[in-house]
């Protein structure tokens, strides 16, 4: 979760929604999201919104975040109980680290929003994990409190390259987490990747995918490097200590992801993601991509419901404070128009192997179509089929086909 909020219009203290919102509530499913803003450390890449012990500051403590959360959700609850959601079919624990919380409050959370909406028979219900983080004990209490899938965050399998990102856990370690995850009953296991670090080599990222591929895992998301502004990493190339990322080593190394993860059986569902099966795919993801709705719990959390989005304050004591006076941590809010829903579902919806359908674009927009399908960019198939679905070079220029597609 990026660190900078948008600006917006203020959120009622109360936390209300306008009617037209709530009119059709997880027509397009509905899930709930819980920002866990806790790390044991900087990583010197990441801007997220996120606290080591000594950033935090009075007011805010592990030890009482989950009664934090639970207050927010009951707040949620009231928002939504003249127009109850269907119940939950995908709850997502990201942060942060949400595994330096005791695996006993994970549990807590996951038991209150069961409480608040119920969970869908077959929900699914993600957390994030550092692998360092994880025990075999942790993950089996986790996996018994209803948790059914894991996602570990690798980045690499090269000490140099761990240690460029200021990431904590050995190489090697991460694997070994994927296993125990699995040991433990977890039904779907993913391994993150981070390529394009500088030093980073063609073989240390081979490497990397090799160890992930004989992990036995049945998920992979791989993301380019992004030097975000203000972070250690900026930091250390401004100073020319190390050399900015190149688009086209990039380039190289999402090609032989591809390629190694084809190989080993994976197949692409998002421009960054694979999967061994369409159940590996992760459903909370897809219901973003696909313009579900969602309530966001925690500081700095982005929640969406029937077109309106809005933004939690950011700190956790700030977060804490506000609802401990029985008022909304939202920060600020904005009611998408017409235009900006229709421009995030053509962003969204073109990353997906599932594609776009060529019949929400304009006469503008599928005269960019066709121009991405002469240059090599759409599928044919599919284009044939009714939908912008993007071949494997569209991939590596997505962003410029959208363009394409908008006004």
């Amino acid at each position: 979760m990026p660190g900078v909020l948008p600006e917006g219009e203020p959120v009622p203290a109360d936390g209300s929604l306008p009617a037209t919102a709530t009119r059709a509530v997880g027509a397009r499913g509905f899930g709930v999201y819980v920002h866990v803003p806790f790390c044991a450390s900087r990583c010197g890449y990441c801007d997220f919104n996120t606290y080591t012990a000594d950033e935090l500051g009075g007011g805010a403590s592990r030890e009482g975040y989950a009664d934090t959360v639970l207050a927010e959700l009951a707040l949620a609850a009231r928002v939504l109980g003249d127009a109850p959601p269907p119940r939950v079919d995908t709850v997502f624990v990201g942060g942060g680290t949400p595994t330096l919380l005791p695996a006993d409050d994970l549990a807590r959370i996951l038991d209150g929003i069961d409480r608040a909406w119920g969970l869908a028979a077959a929900a699914e219900v993600t957390t994030e994990a550092n692998p360092e983080s994880v025990t075999p004990e942790s993950l089996k209490t986790l996996r018994a409190a209803g948790y059914t899938r894991i996602s570990l965050g690798m980045q690499s399998s090269a000490p140099g390259v761990l240690a460029i990102l200021d990431r904590r856990h050995r190489a090697g370690r991460a694997t070994e987490a994927a296993r125990e995850a699995r040991d433990a009953g977890f039904d779907h296991v993913n391994l993150d990747l981070i390529y394009g670090t500088p030093g980073e080599s063609a073989d240390d990222f081979a490497a990397s995918l090799a160890q992930v591929v004989a992990a036995g895992v049945d998920h992979v998301s791989a993301y380019a490097l992004i030097v975000e502004d203000g972070t250690r990493l900026a930091a250390r190339m401004r100073r020319g200590e190390l050399p900015y990322p190149s688009d086209d080593v990039a380039a190289d190394r999402y090609l032989a992801a591809e390629a190694a993860l084809d190989a080993a059986g994976f197949s692409w569902y998002e421009v960054s993601n694979w999967a061994r099966t369409p159940a590996g795919r992760c459903r909370h993801n897809l219901l973003y991509w696909n313009g579900g709705d969602w309530w966001g719990l925690g500081p700095g959390a982005h929640s969406h419901v029937g077109g309106v989005r809005w933004w939690n304050v950011k700190h956790p004591a700030a977060y804490a404070k506000r609802l401990a006076a029985g008022e909304s941590p939202g920060l600020a809010r904005e009611v998408l128009t017409p235009d900006e829903a229709h421009t995030e579902d053509v962003m969204l919806r073109l990353r997906l192997a599932s594609g776009l359908p060529l019949a929400v674009l304009d006469d503008a927009g599928r005269a960019g179509a066709r121009r991405a399908l002469a240059d090599g960019l759409l599928d044919p198939a599919g284009y044939a089929a009714g939908a912008a679905v993007l071949t494997l070079r569209g991939r590596l220029l997505a962003d410029a086909v959208v363009r394409d597609l908008l006004p």
